[in-house]
């Protein structure tokens, strides 16, 4: 807890500095308790092993891939997460079935995926037709986005299990064998870009809500937006840009930056990095602002940053130049041969 002195008002200002953790999201505890089920789900792979071989990579990296003889087969599955608590709050559902398509679709192209269909599951306590409709508009929008089918799907109604409503999803993607981005091709020297997010995207909503609403109510207004449209802000969908970037330039690494923030980096590989974020801004600065320790929110959050390519020195202007195009991206810094993230214009480092 830190104090600070207001002496023009000769008060005590106290500020909790409040983490995920505090916040009822501890990360290193699931960590270490999704480790006997990663375990038993690769003991799985026994079974269907003379039908669709081995899996490409180890259960732990944006997509699952497994070989279908010319190609391999992605698989991610996801869910929207407590947004879907504001969405309820204010009574607006139009977007969220974007944000669950993104979460999905955005782990794909990780891998070099093109995704192509999706099936969704929709839990409910009642079933509301003006509800469904709504969802059904932003899947339909976020499908539009990502350039997919939606193949089928599952609404449970559960008046026992759920309170309010669940959305979530399983997409998948193929690619060929010699195009899959894993990481594996990553060297120091190699640039680092940064795609901007939309903002908040679908990570960190339960330290987001608790943090801000009590104190300043869904209708409080900043930058020109109540804080209900920032946090209900659709999670933005990179298929396209990565999409035609794949087309363009030798890409070394893809990185979704969700939950854990740029320590997603360490998903592709033992090399380090040594970055410069944007300054932090909107609904970051807010939450910033209101007692989260800087390093905690590097962790947590995106930041500003939704998605990170990683190319050749010699691609960096012409990856540039494709990716901004459809949205603003930034040189963010380099691959180092030193392993950990290195952010230099904060002073953190993981």
């Amino acid at each position: 807890m830190a104090k600070f002195l207001n002496s023009s008002q000769d008060q005590i200002l106290v500020i909790i500095m409040l983490t995920y953790a505090q916040a009822g999201v501890d990360d290193k505890k699931t960590q270490k308790a999704l480790k006997g089920v990663i375990s038993l789900a690769r003991a799985t792979f026994e079974f269907r092993r003379n039908r669709i071989g081995e899996p490409k990579e180890d259960i732990g990296h944006y997509a699952a891939l497994m070989d279908f003889g010319n190609f391999y087969l992605a698989m991610t599955t996801d869910g929207v997460g407590t947004k879907t608590l504001v969405a309820e709050a204010v009574g607006k559902y139009n977007t969220i079935g974007i944000d669950m398509i993104a979460m999905n679709v955005n782990d794909l192209i990780c891998v070099g995926a093109e995704p192509v269909a999706l099936v969704d599951y929709l839990a409910v306590k009642e079933p509301d037709e003006e509800v469904f409709q709504e969802i059904a508009k932003g899947l339909y929008e976020g499908a539009k986005q990502a350039g997919i089918a939606i193949v089928g799907g599952e609404t449970a109604i559960l008046p026992e299990l759920v309170n309010g409503f669940d959305l979530a999803g399983t997409a998948i993607g193929v690619v060929k064998k010699n195009k899959v981005i894993t990481g594996k091709e990553i060297k120091p020297g190699d640039a680092v870009i940064g795609i901007s997010s939309s903002g908040i995207h679908s990570n960190g909503l339960t330290l987001a809500r608790k943090l801000l609403i009590p104190k300043y109510g869904l209708e409080y207004e900043f930058e020109g937006k109540k804080l209900w449209e920032h946090l209900l802000e659709p999670t933005r969908i990179y298929v396209k840009p990565i999409l035609e970037l794949l087309k363009k330039v030798e890409v070394h690494g893809l990185a979704h930056i969700t939950g854990g923030g740029l320590l997603n980096l360490k998903r592709l590989t033992s090399y380090g990095f040594s970055l410069e974020m944007p300054p932090i801004s909107g609904i970051f600065k807010l939450i910033y602002e209101n007692g989260v320790p800087l390093e905690e929110m590097f962790r947590v959050f995106n930041m500003g940053i939704g998605f990170i390519v990683i190319v050749p020195k010699e691609e960096k202007e012409d990856a540039l130049d494709t990716l901004n195009k459809h949205f603003k991206s930034f040189e963010l810094g380099v691959v180092t041969e030193e392993p950990g993230i290195v952010v230099r214009n904060y002073g953190i480092q993981f």
